[in-house]
């Protein structure tokens, strides 16, 4: 358990006065006003795909994660699928709901936000939604939060019903990050009892598609070797990097675990982790990736700015979702895991953006790789193996190469109207 009050972040990004005085006055609140004891870990992740893309975005997560489709449930907007790690070792690492309209001309505050961005409006309403975290009392943190700020959906006034489950209480989308949080005292394991909707069997052919994913996920022995989530990285503007990591820290029991400059990205990378716990698969820790400098700033510098275009092309999101590979060698070719999965899921058309980055030799390090963004989700999978023992997120040579990496893939080429 990390003690908070005294903990002294890591990293060499230097943060402004400001925030240096707002982070012990936040915790400090939170202990004070009890969300410490209410707020726990999460619970849930949700994301948001197109109308009949639910069942391919399923295909997909189970042949590159170890989430397996449990149940699925229709509202009067929306098809419900829940996903979990089936492993009785992962029984406790957080459920996934994807949610997909039932009507393709369904809009809302999703599909409003993609349509402001030319890389995301042609998927108007793929995109990661937020989290869900276990409250004690999930009226009491609501007024509580209330007081803080934070701002809750009304349960009469949501387009998609999900939001307004009495079992449930959402913060509105954040200005910040685009993501929103939620706080449930239920079990979600007993996801029957949720009131979600109308229990809904897949099709005879939608189940065979799942099925035979499922067995070349097996056939490639990959059970045991995909763990779950262990980290998720928003990118945000330069100037609202401390903003988003204090408003996260306002709404959850996370500390700021620390940031790194990427200097040859011109960006930095900033994580907040849960206290409670020792393994991040539980409560995945939040990453917050930001430009060092502001577009119209660097227009007189010239530096690279790959975070700062993605935001400019895709909006403030969710980028990528990060799967821990079991640390280890493959036999018999004698090659890491995460090599071995990479060249497996290559082999069924699955697309990276690069080679895997980073050694593992005798010492202390770790392998990492992006793949291309879903076109389900828009969303990334990195994978991450973390040799003999590294406890880190990165290095600062793998994160700029995954960075340019990326970056190079979410361009766009603007029209030079004044050529």
């Amino acid at each position: 358990m990390i003690d908070i009050k005294t903990y002294a972040p890591v990293g060499d990004k230097k943060n402004s006065d400001e925030f240096n005085e707002y982070l012990p006055k936040i915790y400090e609140r939170r202990i004070s006003s009890g969300i410490s004891d209410l707020v726990g870990a999460m619970q849930a992740a949700i994301v948001s795909v197109d109308a009949d893309d639910g069942v391919s975005y399923l295909a997909e997560l189970t042949l590159m994660t170890p989430y397996r489709f449990e149940a699925a449930y229709t509202s009067d907007t929306h098809n419900i699928y829940v996903l979990r790690c089936p492993e009785e070792s992962a029984a406790a690492q957080p459920l996934l709901f994807v949610l997909e309209p039932r009507d393709g001309n369904y809009e809302d505050e999703l599909t409003w936000m993609n349509r402001l961005y030319p890389n995301a409006a042609a998927t108007p309403n793929a995109r990661y939604v937020g989290e869900v975290f276990y409250a004690s009392d999930i009226n009491e943190a609501g007024k509580i939060l209330s007081t803080h700020d934070v701002r809750f959906e009304d349960s009469s006034d949501v387009r998609n019903p999900f939001f307004g489950n009495p079992n449930f209480l959402f913060s509105t989308h954040s200005d910040y990050t685009g993501n929103r949080i939620g706080y449930t005292t239920a079990n979600l394991a007993d996801h029957a009892s949720l009131d979600l909707g109308r229990p809904m069997e897949l099709t005879a052919v939608e189940k065979e598609t799942l099925a035979k994913v499922d067995a070349k996920y097996r056939e490639f022995g990959f059970t045991g070797k995909l763990l779950g989530y262990d980290h998720m990285a928003t990118r945000i503007l330069a100037g609202e990097r401390e903003d988003a990591i204090l408003e996260f820290l306002t709404q959850t029991n996370y500390y700021f675990w620390g940031a790194y400059n990427i200097s040859a990205m011109n960006s930095s990378t900033n994580v907040c982790r849960n206290p409670a716990i020792t393994d991040d698969k539980l409560s995945p820790a939040k990453v917050f990736t930001a430009n060092n400098t502001a577009s119209f700033v660097n227009s007189f510098e010239g530096l690279p700015m790959p975070t700062e275009e993605f935001v400019r092309n895709y909006g403030r999101r969710m980028h990528h979702l990060a799967i821990e590979v079991l640390d280890g060698d493959y036999d018999p070719e004698r090659v890491k895991n995460v090599d071995y999965v990479v060249e497996k899921l290559a082999s069924e058309g699955v697309a990276f953006l690069n080679h895997v980055i980073g050694e593992c030799k005798d010492s202390p390090n770790l392998k990492q790789i992006f793949s291309k963004h879903s076109a389900f989700s828009i969303l990334i999978t990195e994978y991450v193996e973390r040799c003999h023992g590294f406890s880190g997120f990165f290095t600062k040579d793998n994160v700029a190469e995954l960075t340019r990496a990326a970056g190079l893939d979410e361009r766009r080429e603007h029209g030079h109207v004044f050529d």
